[in-house]
């Protein structure tokens, strides 16, 4: 009492009322409570990495939403506008455009995403090469010089290094080129109305689709390639008029080997079938990048690149992000279900019924997933299809560590006073279970929900790469299906490895920063303590 009474006192004049809305110390005072929800998402916003998480998972899913609707308008009114009756079932895709790398005609001008890779050639190589510039500009029959030739079409973006070899004396050339340019020319078939109209597109854009043939002679050692417009001997090699090889110099003059008629004009198509002028099949050579803008209206440009099917890797990453996250939501959200209603009966009612329930969910527990997925795909994919067997084979033992946690909250909680109170007032069980106990278990099942996702993308990815599940499709892949078809030329190819690889390490990266997040916000302990 001694200690007591040398406290000193406070004067009375000291202390004042405060009123709701008064502000004490530059802070308004407040005396509502704080919710459970509300005090949670208090504590959430404060985890930076769980926020950060939060926006990157939010933007991929924008992505994989957005992309295909934007390639889906965009598509359809490109292919309208061909053809009033065409529907746009699919994304843009190329079977030319195979495996091609990131291209961005806006990122191409500061370095970034150009479509080029470096490639070693030979002299005979780089002349080969470099003729499908001098060809493209060489439209009307007249051929420039090889420094003469228009920088757009030319797919040779630049020479790294000559390299000689001291022993055989032959020179390698390490050159940037333009996979996209690389192409060239193509024959192909097209009907007699088709022809008009690009005659009248080449008009009206300015553009050059229609090239003249290539005669079929002595001078062309490949009759099948379009590439080979120029006089050449049988290794590709030029020929000047004389009939003698020409060697590179930046000011090589090619001679060309057009097919002409009896006046010397270039001829640029030839009938080979058909009965009408509507339908009359005509042969063409056209320079394919130009074919291409005619065709869709826009240059190829893919900003992931294409896969090994020409499909844009953008669309297939957007179609595999959105597959992955509705098989990971659905499995949990019936994992959470089943996993709630099986817990809450195991840990309320204890006893015999929690000793049978528990003996069922051990028994489970020890079937390995990746056999019961296999199991499932050999037999009931055939009846169902892939993704509800998927389905079936996560949420046959996905559902137990759910299960336990909540048995877990209810033998915590069960027996606390106002339980007992409401017992007592003579509440029903399944009253009791959902409305006073099971509320308190919502914290640990939203964050392991969320824990769930990243290991079933995971799983899927795992099973889809190794060829267990079959995902692939022209409208409908998976990451890991990506995966693994990137696995094979992947060396030759990276991009097809990494922007899968990529995805999914962000998925699951920020699946576990977010699931750590609501961990903590979530946490009882944690109620009302700032931090």
């Amino acid at each position: 009492m001694s200690k007591l009474n040398n406290i000193p006192s406070i004067p009375a004049e000291k202390f004042e009322f405060a009123n709701v809305g008064d502000k004490i110390h530059d802070k308004k005072f407040e005396d509502k409570p704080i919710g459970y929800f509300k005090d949670a998402w208090i504590r959430f916003r404060k985890n930076k990495a769980s926020i950060i998480a939060a926006v990157i998972i939010i933007a991929i899913v924008l992505f994989s939403l957005l992309l295909p609707l934007t390639y889906r308008v965009v598509g359809k009114s490109v292919m309208l506008d061909s053809n009033p009756n065409d529907e746009f079932t699919t994304p843009l895709m190329d079977a030319y455009y195979k495996k091609m790398g990131p291209r961005n005609l806006l990122l191409s001008r500061i370095g970034i995403a150009k479509g080029t890779t470096n490639r070693d050639f030979n002299e005979t190589g780089y002349i080969v090469a470099l003729s499908k510039g001098v060809g493209a500009a060489g439209y009307d029959g007249d051929v420039p010089k090889a420094n003469e030739i228009d920088e757009k079409y030319n797919p040779l973006k630049g020479i790294n290094e000559y390299r000689e070899n001291s022993i055989t004396g032959k020179t390698t050339i390490n050159a940037a080129i333009d996979t996209y340019l690389e192409i060239g020319f193509l024959n192909i078939q097209i009907e007699q109305h088709e022809y008009e109209q690009i005659r009248a597109w080449e008009k009206e854009n300015n553009l050059h689709v229609l090239y003249p043939l290539i005669a079929e002679n002595e001078y062309n050692p490949d009759k099948n390639d379009a590439n080979m417009w120029y006089r050449a001997d049988g290794k590709f090699r030029p020929l000047n008029e004389k009939g003698k090889v020409i060697s590179y110099s930046e000011d090589m003059q090619f001679v060309d080997n057009y097919l002409r008629d009896a006046e010397g004009n270039p001829v640029y198509y030839k009938y080979i079938g058909g009965g009408t002028t509507e339908t009359a099949q005509y042969q063409v050579r056209v320079l394919y990048y130009n074919y291409y803008v005619y065709q869709h209206g826009f240059e190829p440009e893919y900003i992931f690149g294409t896969d090994s099917q020409g499909y844009d890797l953008a669309y297939r990453l957007a179609t595999g992000i959105r597959l992955s996250l509705l098989v990971a939501i659905f499995v949990s959200v019936i994992n959470f279900v089943l996993g709630a209603i099986y817990g809450a009966i195991q840990g309320y009612y204890g006893g015999t019924v929690d000793i049978l329930l528990d003996r069922v969910s051990d028994i489970l527990a020890g079937v390995p997933f990746i056999v019961v997925a296999t199991l499932f795909q050999l037999h009931l994919a055939k009846k169902v299809g892939p993704i509800p067997s998927l389905l079936f084979a996560f949420v046959v033992t996905g559902w137990i560590g759910t299960a336990a946690r909540v048995r877990t909250q209810f033998y915590r909680f069960k027996n606390q006073e106002y339980v007992m109170a409401a017992r007592t007032l003579g509440a029903k069980d399944s009253r009791i279970i959902w409305k006073h106990i099971f509320p308190n278990t919502l914290g640990t099942l939203i964050t392991s929900s969320a824990l769930v996702i990243p290991s079933v993308i995971f799983s899927e990815s795992m099973l889809s790469f190794l060829g267990i599940v079959s995902l692939g499709g022209s409208t409908m892949t998976s990451l890991g299906t990506l995966l693994s078809e990137a696995s094979k030329i992947w060396t030759n190819y990276p991009h097809l490895m990494i922007f899968p690889a990529l995805i999914i390490s962000l998925l699951m990266i920020c699946f576990n920063l977010f699931g750590n997040g609501l961990r903590d916000a979530f946490n009882p302990s944690l109620r009302g303590v700032e931090e």
